[in-house]
């Protein structure tokens, strides 16, 4: 699977963006039991979880923080899963990275393809 992120930029406290993640699979085809997700990394700090969504069902899975303010959501026929983050505050400000792979996880090693990341900048 490849990925593509898109969509960071600098938004200033209590704006929104969007992310995308555009997939491709080497048959062209997104397997149903395949999760996408999302992770960010901010300065000095781990990667970890922010969002994930089964490909087929479309469940949808949030890290706690973000619950509420973000909403990961797919476009089958564009193969591309979007992150809208609303109510974005200064310690939402990270490289955001989508990953995908085989089984669920909240750890980065549940996933086996990653994208290039995308910053996200909030001014406060």
């Amino acid at each position: 699977v490849q990925l593509q992120a898109s969509g960071g930029g600098l938004v200033q406290a209590g704006g929104s963006l969007r992310l995308s993640c555009e997939a491709s699979g080497s048959s062209g085809r997104i397997f149903s039991s395949t999760i996408v997700g999302w992770f960010r990394q901010a300065p000095g700090k781990s990667r970890e979880f922010v969002a994930a969504t089964r490909w087929g069902s479309g469940i949808r899975y949030y890290e706690d923080s973000v619950r509420g303010r973000f909403t990961i959501s797919k476009n089958s026929a564009e193969n591309t899963v979007y992150l809208q983050m609303n109510n974005l505050q200064p310690d939402d400000a990270a490289v955001y990275y989508c990953a995908a792979g085989s089984h669920y996880g909240t750890m980065d090693n549940s996933y086996d393809y990653w994208g290039q990341g995308t910053l996200v900048t909030v001014s406060s």
